[in-house]
């Protein structure tokens, strides 16, 4: 399942939504891991958004 599709099963894609554009990374690493996203995984996409949204 990608990351969308687990924010959305879970109902978190308009919580993630707003996050990123308060670019509030904390909780957006808080968000990845309730969608059971290993550590790995949660550093590689905040360290992407970061990088994009900069």
């Amino acid at each position: 399942m990608t990351v969308n599709e687990r924010l959305y099963v879970v109902g978190l894609t308009n919580e993630f939504e707003s996050c990123l554009k308060q670019k509030d990374f904390e909780k957006i690493k808080s968000i990845l891991k309730k969608v059971k996203l290993n550590g790995d995984s949660i550093i590689e996409i905040t360290n992407s958004l970061a990088f994009r949204n900069n």
